[in-house]
């Protein structure tokens, strides 16, 4: 009988490893997940090894243990919080070249994916190549650091994948306080506006990692954008969301209102509100095209297992019964 294929995860107890977790797990794999924190789904807690990516010792001593197959790596802060120091995002740096180091000295592990973010450039920017840079803050810049280190370090065979805008079960912030702010009633599209949306069901993310993972069609760039296919309209998205839990339609409101309802929005976040619905950054998410070209996704990975009502159902699904 052959022996199970084996992943490490690091971030398995987040949002996106949670997932990942469950979907390699069904699959037949043995699992893995390292995080400093509990992990949110309480079904995986016999997989959790507690530890810190910046903990080089920790972090080697348990990949040496499992002797994994693959490594997956999620860990990262990846709240917009910080505007002071990019050493608040150490994990996204320096845990990241921890990983390598690690990896490089680890000639059992045949593939890793490591999780950047679209954040690596600003909403509005299409950047030229894959070495294109424009961050928005300093959540992006650290993400654009960690790519970097993976790209001058890395001596195995790694592909760095950049997660567009995920939903789905086990979500937060943001997309979480959508759905929450659509189900109280009090989302509104700005009037006139309907942009496309490059967006991911977290289960059809999943789904890409693992055809990632065993792919041999890669680009020479070993990089990729992590999305759903064809880019969601936000109007559509919006609308399937309130259909399903108010059975009505998203209202529109004219836009100079939405933008003094940001205004206001800013002032709250500047106050140390967390969880605020709108603020500028996210008014323009909302009026702004985000499309990324996904023909090499595609050819990976070919037909996507959940189309977009779908996800909206399971997600509504999901958040009842929790």
């Amino acid at each position: 009988m052959n022996k199970k294929q084996k992943v490490f995860i690091t971030g398995g107890s987040g949002f996106i490893g949670s997932n990942l977790i469950r979907h390699f797990f069904n699959m037949g794999f043995d699992v893995i997940n390292y995080d400093i924190k509990e992990p949110i789904d309480k079904l995986h807690k016999d997989k959790w090894v507690k530890g810190d990516i910046l903990d080089f010792n920790k972090l080697n001593d348990s990949v040496q243990e499992f002797n994994p197959d693959y490594v997956i790596h999620f860990a990262a802060r990846t709240d917009l919080d910080e505007n002071k120091n990019i050493i608040g995002y150490d994990s996204n740096i320096n845990g990241v070249k921890n990983i390598v180091r690690i990896i490089n000295n680890n000639k059992n592990i045949k593939k890793t994916i490591y999780a950047s973010s679209r954040m690596v450039c600003k909403i509005d920017y299409v950047p030229k190549n894959y070495h294109d840079y424009c961050p928005p803050n300093l959540y992006g810049e650290s993400k654009m650091i960690g790519e970097k280190i993976v790209r001058e370090l890395a001596n195995h065979d790694y592909v760095i994948v950049r997660p567009t805008s995920i939903w789905g079960p086990f979500f937060h912030i943001p997309y979480r306080t959508f759905f929450d702010t659509i189900k109280k009633g009090k989302f509104f599209l700005p009037k006139g506006h309907n942009p496309k949306k490059s967006f991911g069901f977290v289960y059809n993310s999943v789904f890409q990692i693992e055809k990632i993972l065993f792919s041999d069609k890669i680009n020479d760039e070993k990089t990729i954008y992590l999305t759903d296919y064809p880019p969601i309209e936000l109007k559509t998205w919006s609308d399937l969301i309130s259909r399903r839990i108010n059975n009505n339609k998203t209202r529109e409101i004219p836009v100079f209102i939405l933008k003094f309802i940001a205004s206001i929005g800013d002032i709250f976040s500047k106050l140390g509100w967390k969880s605020v619905p709108l603020t500028t950054f996210r008014y323009n998410n909302m009026i702004t095209n985000m499309v990324y070209d996904t023909s090499e996704l595609e050819t990976i990975c070919g037909q996507l297992p959940y189309n977009l009502e779908e996800g909206v159902n399971i997600t509504v699904d999901w958040m009842e019964s929790n």
